[in-house]
């Protein structure tokens, strides 16, 4: 049972940090439009246990992206200089699409394989009972 109790635990730490990941990118996509925000990216790491041969995901620290922001021309800003221009977001809608289309089929994997560890365990039972 422990093979079940494992790979339930390994899947379920999958769906923690996809699901972490899939916020993150929530937050970008909902301020890429405001000025002088730094988009956030988060590292995955392993979690290792004390002699554990099951090692889960977790998220690591949540980074900003120091890449340049962009440089927007519109006098009528209040954050504008007295060239006109300021400074907004480095979030680029495109890649944050695909990273949210990549950690939905992330999630959604993990999510079926702990669906059939669960029937598979399911099964099991069925058959002890017997």
């Amino acid at each position: 049972m422990t093979e079940f109790s494992n790979s339930l635990s390994v899947s379920s730490s999958g769906l923690r940090a996809q699901a972490t990941r899939l916020r993150h990118l929530s937050e970008n996509i909902s301020n890429a439009d405001t000025p002088g925000y730094r988009r956030k990216t988060i590292a995955f790491e392993t979690a290792f246990g004390a002699g554990d041969a099951v090692t889960p995901v977790r998220t690591g620290r949540v980074t900003l992206d120091q890449s340049d922001l962009e440089r927007v021309y519109d006098p009528t800003h209040p954050l504008a200089d007295e060239s006109g221009h300021f400074e907004g977001s480095n979030v680029d809608l495109l890649i944050e699409l695909a990273d949210a289309r990549e950690a939905q089929r992330s999630y959604e994997a993990n999510l079926k394989m702990f669906e059939q560890t669960r029937k598979m365990s399911t099964g099991l039972m069925d058959l002890l009972r017997r």
